[in-house]
């Protein structure tokens, strides 16, 4: 769960490109040898089915140029949380087309997911210096951000500019998130308060806000921006996570502990929500 980081806030304009899930492209077979001895019986032994990491290994060797069956592989090892076989096999998509945009993509969003935001942030440098694609521009904006570069707000200016505008508020919420970060919490305040006057469904402005009021101590200030953002979508996991930590801040466990509830409901692997119930004595 990325808390206060990179997808937890831009999730819902696609900050992060995800990795497209494509279905299996070949189905596991089951082979029967039947061999004879040298007395003519027959016997029949039963083959273990290729794992599908082998089957989809095969396949790229059959079809070393397709893009799809390379991404197939590494959308398995992401998956399954091997990391470095998923950067190593974009590594070599790279190397049959170093100026595919969308590979480094790729690999910054594995490099993020690995916790390695210095290798997404060249990763992601890379595809946009290939093509300035918005969603690339997004991404980088908001790490530049979480790390206090100030090439965010330079980035916030190519967004403002991309696409007649359809970008504007993006750009905003970005200069909100660096002032954040870099703990001008009032700056970033007007800037998130600017998102939402843009759109008021904009659900990262909402949340955004609502930490930084936390941070500033304003609890029952940042309970209100989080009433209204789970009123507009009430699947919110995390209005619900961070309206459970201003209420324990005012004292209300009992109340903190519906909200963490109501967290998991909507996403039960929220590590944070998990762990503040275990603070809180709830099994």
């Amino acid at each position: 769960m990325f808390v206060r980081e990179l997808s937890c806030c831009m999730h819902n304009f696609a900050i992060m490109t995800t990795l497209i899930r494509y279905p299996l492209f070949f189905l596991l077979l089951l082979t029967i040898i039947m061999s004879c001895n040298n007395n003519d019986q027959k016997k029949t032994e039963e083959i273990t089915p290729p794992s599908k990491e082998k089957e989809m290994q095969d396949a790229i060797s059959k079809f070393p140029d397709s893009l799809l069956l390379r991404e197939q592989l590494v959308q398995y090892y992401r998956d399954n949380g091997f990391y470095d076989k998923a950067l190593a096999t974009t590594d070599e998509a790279l190397k049959k087309d170093s100026l595919n945009a969308r590979l480094w993509d790729i690999k910054a969003t594995l490099h993020f997911e690995n916790e390695d935001t210095l290798g997404a942030i060249a990763a992601f440098e890379k595809a946009v210096s290939i093509f300035p694609a918005p969603e690339y521009l997004m991404s980088l904006g908001a790490l530049y951000a979480q790390t206090k570069n100030a090439k965010a707000l330079a980035v916030s200016n190519l967004l403002a500019k991309t696409e007649n505008g359809k970008t504007a508020k993006e750009s905003v919420f970005i200069r909100g998130l660096y002032f954040s970060y870099t703990a001008d919490k009032a700056k970033a305040i007007s800037f998130f308060d600017q998102c939402l006057a843009m759109d008021y469904s904009f659900m990262p402005a909402y949340l955004e806000k609502a930490i930084a009021l936390y941070d500033l101590g304003k609890y029952e200030e940042s309970v209100k921006v989080l009433d209204k953002a789970v009123t507009l979508q009430n699947n919110f996991d995390e209005g619900y996570f961070w309206r459970g930590r201003c209420l324990e801040k005012l004292n209300k466990p009992a109340e903190a502990i519906e909200e963490y509830r109501k967290a998991l409901m909507y996403s039960p692997d929220f590590t944070e929500a998990k762990d503040a119930l275990a603070r809180l004595g709830v099994k």
